[in-house]
Formats: C-alpha cells, sequence, structure tokens
C-alpha cells in the first residue's frame, strides 16, 4: 500500500525529548515499512524514518522556532495535495486542518485526532466537517464531539522492545511529562511525601508554563524529598520507569489518552492515574495500576501497587499497547475507507 504519513512540525519524528503526537507517528510508519508498505513522510528535515522523507521545513519548530507556524502547515497541505494522486490512502495528525482542503480530492484520507476534543469551538468545527473520516484515540476523547465523522477508536502502542522491563519494586515514585497545570506534579509532591517516599520527576517545562512553574512548582521542588531532573529522552526512560515503585499521574484534565502510562507498563512499572479522561481504558485496575480519586487515595494506592507483579503488567502491555497492534488496526481503516471511496460520504461507516 502507498501511505502518506503527514505529521507536525512543531517537533521531530521521532522528538529528540517530549513528543507524543510526532513518536506515536514514529512508531506508525516504522512499523508500516516494516510490514512491506510504502511510506512517505511529510515532517520536518531533522526527522529520522526508514521511510522515504518529504521535509517541509530543514529543522522542526523545537530546534528553529518560527513565528507563524500555521503559515508552514498550509505549506505542507498544498504540497501533499499536489502529490496525493501518489498514494493510496493520506493519513493527517495535524487536527482539523485539512479537513477544508482534502474533503475536496479524491484520495482517500484519514485524521488522527491527538488532543483534547472538549472546547466549545471545536463543536462547530466538527459539525460543518461531519464527513471528514477521524480515528480517535480514546472513547473517551471523543465524547464531547458525538458528531464527528468517527471510523475507529485506536489505542496508541509502542515497539514491544523499545522499553526494557525491570522486575524489582523500585526505589522511588516516578513523575514524567510537563509541568503544566492540567498534569498536577504538585499533587505528586504531596502524594508521595504522604507515603514517605522519594519522588523524581522528569518533565519538559513549555514556554507558556514557565509563570506556572514559578510561581506555583518551583518552590515545591526545594523538598527533601523531591528530585527534579527535567527533560529526558528515549534512551534515559527504560531506567527511569523500571526502577520506579511507580509512576504517579495525577491529572486534572480530560487526558486524550496518556503515552506515559504504557510506556511505564513496558517496563513493568505499575501506575496510580486519577479518574480523568481515558484512565480507565488504559489502566487495567488492580492488573497494571490503580485509577484513584484524591491524593489519600493515591497514597494508599502505592502500597499496593508495589506488590502488583511487574511481569504481568509487562505481558498485559504486550497484549494491548504494541505498535504492531495498533499499526494492524490503522491499516484494517485504510482498507476500509480506500474500498469506499466510490461511495457517497454520508455512506462512509462510522465507529
Amino acid at each position: 500500500m502507498r501511505i502518506a504519513q503527514i505529521a507536525p512540525l512543531y517537533e521531530a519524528v521521532p522528538p529528540k525529548s517530549y513528543g507524543g503526537t510526532e513518536r506515536v507517528v514514529s512508531w506508525l510508519t516504522e512499523e508500516l515499512v516494516r510490514q512491506g508498505h510504502d511510506v512517505t513522510l511529510f515532517a520536518s528535515g531533522d526527522s529520522r524514518t526508514s521511510a522515504r522523507l518529504e521535509p517541509v521545513w530543514p529543522k522542526s519548530f523545537r530546534g528553529s522556532p518560527v513565528l507563524d507556524p500555521i503559515a508552514l502547515h498550509m505549506v505542507m497541505l498544498e504540497r501533499v495535495r499536489q502529490r496525493a494522486a501518489e498514494f493510496d490512502i493520506l493519513h493527517f495528525h495535524l487536527d482539523y486542518l485539512p479537513f477544508a482542503l482534502f474533503s475536496r480530492q479524491s484520495t482517500p484520507f484519514v485524521t488522527t485526532l491527538h488532543g483534547r476534543l472538549d472546547l466549545p469551538e471545536l463543536q462547530q468545527v466538527f459539525t460543518a466537517f461531519a464527513t471528514a473520516p477521524v480515528v480517535g484515540i480514546s472513547h473517551s476523547q471523543r465524547r464531547p464531539v458525538p458528531q464527528a465523522g468517527w471510523v475507529a477508536t485506536i489505542h496508541h502502542g509502542l515497539p514491544e522492545h523499545s522499553l526494557t522491563p525491570r522486575y524489582e519494586k523500585g526505589e522511588y515514585l516516578a513523575f514524567l511529562g510537563r509541568i503544566a497545570p492540567e498534569k498536577r506534579v504538585d499533587r505528586a509532591v504531596e502524594i508521595a511525601a504522604r507515603c514517605g517516599m522519594n519522588l523524581k520527576i522528569a518533565a519538559k517545562i513549555d514556554r507558556v508554563d514557565a509563570a506556572y512553574f514559578e510561581a506555583e512548582v518551583k518552590h515545591l521542588f526545594d523538598q527533601p524529598h523531591v528530585e527534579f531532573i527535567g527533560e529526558i529522552d528515549d534512551s534515559r526512560k527504560s531506567d527511569f520507569l523500571g526502577r520506579a515503585s511507580a509512576l504517579l499521574c495525577p491529572i486534572d484534565w480530560v487526558e486524550p489518552f496518556g503515552l506515559v502510562m504504557i510506556e511505564a507498563m513496558a517496563c513493568g512499572t505499575p501506575v496510580i492515574v486519577y479518574d480523568k479522561g481515558s484512565a480507565r481504558e488504559v489502566v487495567d485496575e488492580g492488573v497494571t495500576g490503580f485509577i484513584v480519586k484524591n491524593e489519600a487515595e493515591a497514597a494508599a494506592a502505592v502500597a499496593r501497587a508495589i506488590e502488583l507483579p511487574r511481569p504481568s503488567i509487562r505481558k498485559q502491555f504486550e497484549k494491548r499497547f504494541t505498535a504492531k497492534r495498533m499499526t494492524d488496526e490503522y491499516l484494517e481503516v485504510y482498507r476500509a475507507l480506500i474500498e469506499q471511496q466510490d461511495m457517497p460520504a454520508q455512506q462512509l461507516k462510522r465507529a
């Protein structure tokens, strides 16, 4: 199959450190190539892939900041449009940006929606483009916009052997991701204090969250049980997550998926997550971790999580969250859309 993967330009594919969407695009692209498909990746020029790379800008916006990122994404869309006939399917990872242009051409396309969909202004977007085929990354993510053109829900998956499990009880609690109001690292600090355990924080601070960090979080890191490591890349995740007693995800928003949770599972590390967004779709209660509602419940869950058999956590990851499983499900979507390309838009199957 001739497949175009169209990634955002904010990070390289894969990202050198933080970057969930671009990381998933990389895993999907590499698995498609491994399965023998002819894949072209539209991405930043500093991306690394075994597919055919079509660089749209020399460096990702992280490596070379630009003043108007939408302008370059519009250039990318036009470049894809000019070459659309070369592909059997176009797979976008650019939110709603492709809808208007690619609903008016003949090559089948699909968009994976990677972000939150509970914003009021999105109601009009998905009502106006109700026939644009979209994939959700959790059922929870889809709930605010039932009118969208859903064709599947496909949970993320990562390469089976990309992270190495460690079957030890661990030495500390871990927080991995971003320092942002919705991620609530302050709760993680409190949970660790209640447990009398050390907390290691490996996290990125975006410029948009710098003021929040300075005002609300930075002083918390002065406590003796807290160690702030900063942003880490994939090469350090196995050690960071594998040596942890549990991963804390005290989220305070409708998490669309939560990639860090399956990264922890791949390392055999249990997850303690607040009951928000996709939590109940990703974590199997009492198997890969525990779902809680407050700091007291989270602290109580830590002792139980430490006793969970880590090989069983890893096996559940292998069963549910590998890149191969994810890719096979996307291939089913591609084939269905190609078969339906001659049908009226309103007859497209919805899932």
